[in-house]
Order: C-alpha cells, then structure tokens, then sequence
C-alpha cells in the first residue's frame, strides 16, 4: 500500500514505516502530523486516483527531528571584473516516519 501525497508544496510517494525528509515545518519532536492532501492511493493492485484530491484519506506521521542538509556552495563570477562572490546555503528539512495511512 502506498500513496502520494502533498506535504508542504511537494509530492512524496510514501509507504507505511518510511522515513522521508520534508521541508521544514512548525512542530515539536515527537508530535504527530495528518496530510489530508492524498492525491492518489494504492492498496494492493487498487488505484484510486483524485481529482484533485481523494476525499476521506488521511496520511498520519510523527516528526522525528529537524535536520539540515547538505551545504551547497553559491559562486558568483565576471571574468575580467574582479567580481568574485562565494555564499553557501543549508536547506532545512523536518525528518518524518509515516505511521499509517487510511483511505
């Protein structure tokens, strides 16, 4: 059983106990978490596709931690200028499990 689901503007296709990195989102360590976004699910060989999104399902979660990925490096150049810029960025994700997931 899986399903696809829309958590903060992405789409993830999850399955149950499945660990997923998802921007950064409000909430403590430990709390719980419901998607109602489900955009399509699958539960063994039945599809049901939304249009846009399936009434009645419900993806359920618990936040595990918030983490930082990795450092991206930003380096701006004009040659023969002497214009140099060097800038590093560090996206924020929230660590997720997915618990169960009901239709």
């Amino acid at each position: 059983m899986y399903a696809i689901v829309n958590i903060s503007g992405k789409q993830f296709k999850v399955t149950k106990d499945q660990h997923i990195f998802a921007p950064k989102m409000q909430g403590e360590v430990d709390a719980s978490v419901e998607f109602d976004q489900v955009l399509l699910a699958d539960d063994n060989g039945t599809v049901s596709i939304g249009a846009p999104l399936l009434s009645g399902a419900k993806v359920s979660g618990k936040i595990l931690e918030h983490v930082k990925g990795d450092k991206v490096i930003v380096f701006k150049k004009k040659r023969r200028k002497g214009y140099k810029k060097k800038n590093g960025h560090r996206q924020q994700f929230t660590k997720l499990i997915i618990e169960n997931i009901t239709l």
